[in-house]
């Protein structure tokens, strides 16, 4: 799954990746968490492409209780009531700097947290969906099955798409089977995982010290 992410970039570096306009409340993040807020790219009702924020958290339009699911399995996005029309008419970039992964210790309750990134440090995009509920428009973040580098921390993780795949995945006419074959795991070459502390645990925390790299316990599997 993917339970929190960063996108550490300011408002004019982040317009200058997709030729776009930020949203004007726009600002770095260090630790998005679900019902929180967060840019997303989409097309308008025009076809073109937009900047918006949305509620991290898919909402289905039938819903009567307004709970949200932040993850949608790739696996079968195109056969669950609550995604397939997201899937086939609303898809969104969810543009991130790195996402955060628990791995679990021995001793009850015990998890390290990893921040995984780009062996670049460069703004990627997350493959999403969006849905409205009545006034709220909120958004899920696709996940596949884990790459070598994810695999020890976690048996999931969210689909990064390269940038070469972006028209594609908000392309309306897509065919959905061409669209599935986008949801694979990213290359691990291309990806590194730092542990940090547990400051990113609490939604409340939402700064530089919530990725600050930490040396793993003994017992970690990156130990």
């Amino acid at each position: 799954m993917c339970g929190r992410y960063a996108l550490i970039v300011e408002a004019e570096e982040l317009a200058a990746i997709f030729g776009l306009i930020a949203p004007g409340e726009f600002a770095p993040r260090f630790n998005v968490a679900p019902s929180q807020s967060a840019p997303v790219v989409r097309l308008d009702t025009d076809g073109e492409r937009e900047f918006i924020m949305l509620r991290w958290g898919l909402i289905p339009s039938f819903s009567r209780d307004g709970m949200g699911m932040i993850n949608a399995r790739s696996e079968t996005v195109n056969e669950k009531r609550s995604f397939r029309n997201a899937f086939r008419e609303r898809r969104c970039l969810v543009p991130a700097t790195g996402f955060i992964e628990w791995q679990k210790k021995p001793g009850r309750g015990r998890k390290q947290p990893f921040h995984i990134l780009l062996n670049s440090g460069d703004p990627f995009c997350f493959a999403g969906i969006w849905e409205r509920w009545g006034d709220i428009e909120t958004y899920a973040i696709l996940t596949t099955e884990p790459n070598g580098l994810v695999a020890p921390i976690h048996d999931r993780m969210p689909v990064i798409l390269p940038r070469n795949q972006y028209d594609a995945w908000l392309d309306p006419l897509a065919d959905l089977d061409d669209l599935q074959h986008l949801l694979r795991p990213f290359d691990a070459d291309e990806m590194t995982a730092q542990p940090i502390g547990t400051r990113i645990n609490s939604p409340k925390n939402d700064d530089a010290a919530c990725l600050e790299p930490v040396e793993p316990e003994p017992d970690s599997l990156f130990g």
